[in-house]
């Protein structure tokens, strides 16, 4: 029996596994670094013990470490959580020779399962239909082909190639950062990602859970997921899970996984692989079946039995949105800074299933929160289960909406746009979804009105907080004057740059009149010290209320409530019509520093993990010079033309932070 258990995974998954734990009467331990310290899974565990270091692979990834801290806290079983270490043979069979329980597949599967070819082979001679693969990409003659990695997960390493014109240098990419060797096998254009949750346990019970459709992805990481997929109905449901459970026969899996497939918009699928863990959207199929999962992981790897005497019924509909801390400015990098705050309206349920139909949040974050350059880019998962997939997907926009999520930007607008787009309502997606519809990536709050009263919005709740705290007068108006002269004026950096607010009020304490103008940022020293705009094409506006924390206008006839909270000089406004971010600017900003020509800086902060050119070389327009590593994923830095590098200051493993120089390139 499972008495006490280390949890080897931070954030989120800690904090589900934590919950069902607690439920079931488990003791937990949990594992931290400095950064994590203050993390609310920490807090949350019986125990907790500090691996010395800071970046993944010196902690949470390393095994050795893991086991060593799990028998200091004596801990008598591990949890892997749903990454890299779910999926070692090594680190499981290390664990179970300490005389722990491992919770998960058994080494000799994961053995199996390490290489994709091998585990393809033994599933296509059990009768699962595969796709053809071609392990020497040389005699690849069919295009378009997909390159993949025989053992990277995460996407790392793929592409698509559509001509054979590049295909050695793909090929040899791909091998770089994957780290190992790939394989090729045909693109199936318009397709969608089908996965079958499946449990088996020691005694030859395997039971499918339904299937999870998960074809919205960037970069091939799932954003969106479903269950049950609009494109399934119950007799091709039937096919994929009798295909599942031959798989996992054929392979000797037992544990929790799930078994991926493509299918095609004729409904022909293939076998693509199993991960061997619970995925991170396991919520959803929690939702619709009424199981923990996570209880029915325990109860297998104590070798118990299964208590469901099949697939259990699917209850409604549920959809799940991952919400990551990404710049949607900077190419959709990871994002970091403070999580100032993180709230999610009508949350039902965290954590585990939901009695009835509503909202769900697993998060590893709260108010406060420090999202780091060594940690993942998600920050928590909201999913919504509802009697139908409209109600499902309406109820799940409506919250993202109204959520504050301040102090690092992240991809809601991407995803509220997603879930109210009429191909998704349609339920018209494959895995080419995004590329198809690009319009999806422009901001929530577009409409230039809409942001100007924001602005506005975020003027008057600054005045009415300054004029809260002056010595002399405080009940008058902001901006009331005896003789009506200047006008109240602010500037901020704004969505689409620096622009300058301002508003004038009458004897009666009545708006008058406001504007918001672009400020040409070469003139920002003499923004808000000139005249006002000698036309004013802004809707009439009324102000009904005003503090520093909620300002409710009257625009042309239409009520609006903004929400604005101020950290320093930023504030977050929020509305029904989304949300803007506005960092104030100073009337006398100090100058900025100059930096050469050529000179290529660090897009956000990381460690820089491969440096690929040297001091003098000529380098090609587009080529790849340095990556920099953060948030568990490898960013490329490009030369943006073709010359000559002139200084090359950073090296392997430096720590760099955003705006760092990375390296200075003399253009020809």
């Amino acid at each position: 029996m499972i008495r006490r258990l280390l949890v080897a995974s931070p954030g989120e998954i800690a904090r589900r596994v934590f919950a069902t734990c607690r439920l079931v009467g488990i003791e937990t331990v949990a594992v931290y670094t400095d950064a994590d310290s203050d993390a609310p899974y920490v807090a949350e565990a019986d125990y907790a013990v500090h691996l010395p270091g800071c970046t993944p692979a010196s902690t949470y990834q390393r095994g050795d470490v893991l086991i060593a801290a799990a028998q200091r806290s004596g801990a008598n079983a591990l949890y892997p959580g749903n990454g890299t270490l779910a999926e070692d043979p090594a680190f499981a069979a290390a664990v179970t020779e300490a005389g722990m329980i491992w919770v998960g597949a058994p080494p000799k599967t994961l053995g199996v399962l390490h290489s994709k070819i091998e585990t393809k082979r033994i599933v296509a001679d059990a009768g699962v239909p595969v796709l053809p693969t071609e392990t020497d990409p040389a005699a690849v003659t069919q295009f378009p082909v997909l390159i993949k990695p025989t053992a990277a997960d995460g996407g790392r390493g793929m592409r698509v190639l559509r001509d054979p014109v590049t295909l050695a240098e793909a090929v040899a990419a791909a091998r770089q950062e994957a780290g190992g060797e790939v394989f090729c096998e045909p693109y199936v254009e318009d397709a969608r990602h089908i996965e079958i949750p499946i449990f088996a346990d020691v005694h030859g019970a395997v039971v499918p859970f339904g299937e999870r459709e998960c074809s919205v992805q960037r970069r091939y990481q799932n954003i969106v997921e479903e269950t049950p997929s609009p494109a399934v109905d119950p007799a091709l449901r039937e096919e994929l899970c009798r295909a599942a459970i031959i798989a996992v026969r054929a392979i000797g899996y037992v544990g929790a996984g799930s078994v991926e497939f493509l299918l095609d918009s004729d409904g022909g699928f293939w076998f693509l692989e199993l991960t061997p863990s619970l995925q991170v959207q396991h919520a959803v199929t929690e939702c619709v079946s009424g199981y923990d999962l996570v209880r029915l992981q325990l109860l297998v790897s104590e070798g118990g039995s299964l208590p469901m005497p099949g697939p259990p019924p699917i209850r409604g509909h549920a959809i799940e949105v991952r919400i990551c801390a990404e710049d949607p400015a900077y190419a959709w990098l990871p994002a970091t800074g403070t999580l100032h705050r993180f709230a999610v309206p009508d949350v039902a349920g965290s954590f585990r299933p939901l009695s009835q139909p509503g909202l769900r949040l697993d998060s590893g974050v709260a108010d406060g929160s420090v999202v780091g350059v060594h940690r993942d880019s998600m920050l928590a998962k909201l999913v919504a289960w509802a009697p139908t997939r409209q109600e499902a997907a309406r109820m799940l926009a409506s919250a993202l909406t109204r959520s504050q999520l301040h102090g690092v930007v992240s991809n809601r607008d991407l995803l509220v746009r997603v879930l109210r787009h009429q191909s998704f309502r349609a339920g018209d997606t494959d895995t080419g979804f995004l590329d198809r519809h690009p319009e999806v990536f422009a901001p929530l709050l577009s409409s230039v009105d809409a942001v100007r009263v924001s602005c506005l919005a975020a003027t008057l709740a600054g005045a009415a907080a300054r004029r809260a705290t002056a010595p002399v007068l405080a009940s008058l108006p902001s901006g009331w004057r005896n003789v009506p002269s200047g006008s109240q004026t602010a500037v901020y950096d704004g969505p689409a740059g620096p622009v300058e607010v301002g508003y004038r009020m009458n004897r009666q304490g009545e708006l008058a009149g406001w504007w918001v103008r672009a400020v040409d940022p070469e003139e920002l020293d003499l923004a808000g010290l000139g005249q006002a705009p000698t036309i004013d094409d802004h809707p009439p506006t009324a102000v009904v209320h005003a503090d520093g924390t909620r300002v409710i206008l009257d625009v042309s006839g239409i009520r609006l409530s903004f929400g604005v909270h101020r950290v320093g000089d930023v504030s977050y406004v929020d509305s029904p019509e989304g949300s803007v971010t506005l960092r104030e600017l100073s009337r006398f900003p100090l100058p900025a520093l100059d930096t050469a020509e050529g000179s290529l800086i660090a897009p956000l902060p990381g460690a820089v993990r491969r440096v690929l050119v040297v001091p003098g070389q000529r380098v090609r327009a587009g080529e790849l010079l340095l990556t920099l590593e953060a948030m568990k994923l490898e960013h490329p830095v490009h030369a943006p033309s073709a010359g000559v590098v002139a200084s090359l200051p950073v090296q392997p493993g430096a720590e760099v932070d955003t705006g760092e120089l990375l390296a200075v390139l003399d253009p020809e």
